[in-house]
């Protein structure tokens, strides 16, 4: 079994309440979980408006297919355009 987990830092511009800032995370996470069918919260810096970090994880047999899918989750959030990746890292498990 392989287990791939990653996360996302966003830089969030424009946003001056909390509750802007969570309609923009929410949707973002929506869409990976709609299109990717992934694990998928929100896990750092709930308390700032200009920061957000995504955490995701996904599970299968081969390492290829896990890494591949948890790349195009990065790929797909920087072309949603809805905030600015400034960092992001992924790691691969075996079971």
């Amino acid at each position: 079994m392989v287990v791939g987990t990653g996360q996302i830092t966003f830089r969030l511009f424009g946003v001056s309440s909390l509750k802007a800032k969570r309609k923009i995370v929410k949707s973002i996470i929506r869409r990976i979980d709609n299109t990717f069918n992934v694990s998928v919260a929100e896990v750092d810096l709930n308390d700032s408006h200009d920061w957000a970090k995504i955490g995701f994880a996904a599970v299968g047999n081969e390492t290829a297919r896990v890494n591949s899918k948890l790349d195009k989750i990065i790929g797909f959030a920087d072309n949603l355009g809805l905030a600015m990746i400034s960092d992001s890292e992924i790691e691969i498990i075996h079971f």
